[in-house]
């Protein structure tokens, strides 16, 4: 019995050290789930060609622009879709590779690097986690609908406005018609529209010729990507459906399926 009281004292010793020690580690080696964005918002993963092992899985490293434009840097998207994110970013590269500096056959300018851009509807949950010595901000993605998630791709320096103009009420996303004059403007805007258009399709499952238009005019050329599908698809951020034609120097929204005038 005496023997018997010494093990049961020596067991809940050992435990209590080892709850201590626990407590007692740095913040940055135990995972601590928050949320970050905003509910009502859109928050977008851009990855860079970096990727971490984390948990015996290979995940796509970025940064995270939150609706109110606030960037996390070092965020891995751990969970649904990250093969998908990696393998679509490696071919956005190769595009990247390929064609940039070639000169747009429309407009003579030259083509620039696109961007693909994972984008979350609402709060986004994130780990505080140290992965081979270095802090990381960990997208749990598995605890987010599918149905909130969507790919897109953009100019790379646009990253940053496109998130903006999804996030700005009265935005008008809109698809422009193959014969559409703005493929023909000299302009950065009419060289990623056109490069959207036609480059895109060349990565299965992209999709572009597509355009958000801001309340004062400003348009954003940016493409769609499938793989990633998401519940937000080509015309989701507004109701009714449009289509975008340019008519006379103006821009003319007209019920999807319509004709622009003669």
């Amino acid at each position: 019995m005496v023997a018997l009281k010494y093990v049961i004292i020596g067991i809940v010793v050992i435990a209590a050290v080892v709850a201590a020690a626990l407590t007692l580690l740095p913040p940055t080696h135990r995972a601590s789930m928050q949320y970050v964005g905003s509910p009502n918002g859109f928050e977008a993963f851009v990855p860079s060609s970096q990727t971490v092992n984390y948990h015996g899985h290979t995940d796509p490293v970025g940064i995270l622009i939150l609706s109110n434009g606030t960037t996390i840097q070092n965020v891995v998207w751990n969970g649904q879709y990250a093969s998908t994110i990696i393998q679509n970013h490696n071919q956005i590269v190769q595009l990247n590779d390929e064609w940039v500096g070639r000169t747009d056959p429309v407009n003579n300018q030259q083509y620039v690097p696109l961007q693909d851009v994972y984008v979350i509807e609402g709060l986004v949950p994130i780990e505080n986690v140290t992965i081979n010595g270095q802090t990381y901000y960990v997208i749990d993605a598995d605890k987010i609908n599918p149905a909130d998630i969507a790919g897109f791709f953009t100019y790379w320096r646009w990253v940053n406005n496109f998130v903006a103009a999804i996030n700005t009420p009265g935005v008008i996303p809109a698809g422009l018609p193959g014969n559409s004059p703005v493929f023909q403007w000299t302009n950065t805007t009419g060289t990623v529209a056109y490069e959207t258009m036609s480059l895109g399709p060349r990565i299965r499952g992209f999709s572009g010729g597509v355009v958000l238009v801001l309340p004062n005019g400003t348009m954003i050329p940016y493409g769609t990507n499938d793989n990633v599908p998401g519940g937000m698809p080509l015309f989701n951020f507004t109701t009714p459906q449009e289509v975008l034609w340019y008519i006379n120097s103006s821009f003319v929204p007209l019920p999807a399926g319509s004709s622009p005038p003669s």
